[in-house]
């Protein structure tokens, strides 16, 4: 496990990340770590992004298909494994 060390850190902000810790009932470092892991993950968090299906559809905006265009639904059919042969 690696180690940081985090120098000239202003008094009020190490007694609020205390403060917290106490509330949560955990120790300021470990506080500390949940901290850091909730700010790496909604970084990398895709909740922001668009569902799948509105994605797929701006990709084929610049197909120009005719306004009344359909596509027929594939209902019924047993689905079955790719062949690649």
């Amino acid at each position: 496990m690696a180690q940081l060390i985090v120098r000239n850190l202003d008094d009020n902000v190490r007694d609020k990340i205390r403060d917290r810790a106490q509330s949560h009932g955990r120790s300021m470092e470990e506080e500390v770590r949940d901290i850091l892991r909730a700010a790496v993950v909604a970084e990398t968090d895709v909740s922001g992004l668009p569902g799948l299906g509105t994605r797929i559809s701006n990709r084929f905006d610049n197909c120009h298909l005719p306004e009344d265009f359909e596509i027929p639904e594939w209902r019924g059919f047993e689905p079955r494994p790719a062949s690649f042969q």
